[in-house]
């Protein structure tokens, strides 16, 4: 039982800092926080995503691209486009290591995206990234009840991108539609997202990707938005835009 809280407990933390920062912040902008603040929601990024931590800004200039072309050929990932699982996640790679690389050797100037260049040189050192992957392993020798359990551990692993890979390939693929007129084939995959907290509300947030509330029905829910408007009330962040 043990190692189930513990997944489920890495397994949210990493998502949130991921539809928080590195999504709803970075990439969107859909609100403003102090420079400080910035710096320490990268360094919680980093904490729990772990081993599979997401360049911020490779991540934010990949979302966007994946908004202007949706479902196209020039779409980073689209279940569309590139329907082998295998080849869309070799996709999706490919172009997120190309623009990490451009980051890194200052090749690329992109405005509205955070930026702590040493903080990046430490968080992309593969030593580093193997440290946690022995972490995640330490953890299931003293926690795990069998050897069995080991199986669980790619899932710490690669986190991120099990989650991206998630929300744009059924996000892209399985649900239902409230806006039916857009060109795009993006989805709702599930009714109340508890899984992805709002992400997989697609459809809605291609139709409007400047809104900060994901859910659009009044029986969605996006955890994410209600756990951002709650850093709203502590002075924590300040949304640009509201429902």
């Amino acid at each position: 039982m043990t190692i189930f809280i513990i997944l489920i407990a890495h397994w949210y933390l990493s998502l949130f800092f991921q539809t928080f920062f590195l999504h709803r912040y970075a990439s969107h902008n859909l609100y403003k926080m102090s420079p400080t603040c910035e710096k320490v929601f990268f360094i919680l990024s980093f904490i729990f995503q772990g081993s599979s931590f997401l360049h911020p800004a490779a991540y934010a200039v990949m979302h966007r691209r994946h908004h202007a072309y949706s479902d196209t050929e020039r779409d980073p990932h689209s279940p569309i486009v590139v329907t082998n699982i295998f080849d869309f996640n070799k996709k999706t790679w490919l172009e997120y290591s190309e623009l990490v690389k451009q980051f890194m050797n200052d090749e690329i100037g992109v405005k509205n995206v955070p930026r702590w260049p040493k903080f990046e040189k430490v968080t992309e050192s593969f030593p580093l990234r193997l440290l946690f992957v022995l972490f995640y392993i330490g953890i299931y020798w003293f926690f795990a009840p069998s050897l069995w359990y080991f199986l669980l551990i790619p899932l710490h692993i690669f986190m991120g991108p099990i989650h991206g890979f998630i929300v744009n390939w059924f996000g892209h693929l399985v649900g239902y539609r409230n806006f039916k007129d857009r060109e795009d084939n993006s989805q709702n995959t599930l009714p109340v997202d508890f899984l992805m907290m709002g992400e997989l509300y697609q459809n809605n947030h291609h139709q409007a990707p400047n809104q900060g509330n994901f859910a659009h029905r009044w029986f969605e829910m996006d955890l994410g938005y209600l756990i951002a408007f709650l850093l709203q009330k502590l002075h924590i962040i300040q949304f640009k835009h509201q429902k």
